[in-house]
């Protein structure tokens, strides 16, 4: 059993029709009692940081989520889903000045650093639209661009998804793909064996989507 956690961010049931297409068997809930017994956890979302994070502490998610997690439960973030797996995000956290920008929201800390607007400019000074929303392509973070992860099995470097967000991950060792808007930024990530998270929103990425999801359905399923 998939548990797709509903932390009343957004709209479910295309991420639960994905899901269930790729062969799983899926249940929507809040409750973190049945979080707590999940097979597997997708986290979507559609919205703020802040906002995101504090539902999830008052629901009594946040620390069920990260406890699976750490057990080895595979997991699976969407868009702000990803962004929440971690330390900290600047969307939608209150400032008291202008000039500072620690009082971040906290997320689930299982990968490092502080998810950030993304910059509006490359370093020639060309101008990107902010948010990045549409068709993009997905490489593998090595020199050939190619992928790695079990996650990607099956997709080709510089396959198309579909993005639409104003933030962006920090990068590191845990980035399993990358995408270029202004500059490169991670795409996908991966914590441990089989927790993954991705910018892009593979229930709306027609076949290369529905191939990622099918992919996490069978680690799910192998685990």
């Amino acid at each position: 059993m998939i548990v797709v956690v509903d932390y009343h961010k957004g709209n479910l049931l295309s991420v639960e029709r994905g899901l269930v297409a790729a062969g799983a068997a899926v249940r929507v809930s809040d409750d973190p009692a049945v979080i707590a017994s999940a097979d597997a956890i997708v986290l979507p979302g559609v919205g703020a940081f802040a906002d995101a994070a504090h539902t999830m502490e008052q629901l009594g998610q946040r620390e069920i989520i990260r406890a699976r997690i750490e057990q080895g439960v595979p997991f699976l973030g969407i868009c702000l889903g990803m962004h929440l797996m971690f330390e900290e995000g600047s969307e939608g956290a209150p400032q008291e000045d202008d000039e500072v920008s620690s009082n971040n929201a906290r997320g689930l800390a299982v990968l490092p650093g502080v998810v950030d607007l993304m910059p509006c400019t490359d370093a020639a000074g060309q101008f990107f639209k902010i948010p990045h929303v549409g068709w993009n392509r997905v490489y593998g973070p090595n020199q050939q661009g190619t992928f790695e992860s079990p996650l990607f099995a099956g997709i080709e470097p510089g396959e198309y998804f579909y993005f639409t967000h104003s933030y962006a991950a920090p990068t590191g060792p845990f980035v399993i793909g990358q995408t270029q808007h202004a500059q490169f930024f991670p795409s996908a990530v991966q914590y441990g064996p089989c927790a993954f998270g991705v910018q892009f929103h593979p229930e709306k990425s027609s076949d290369a989507g529905a191939c990622l999801l099918k992919n996490f359905v069978n680690l799910a399923q192998a685990s």
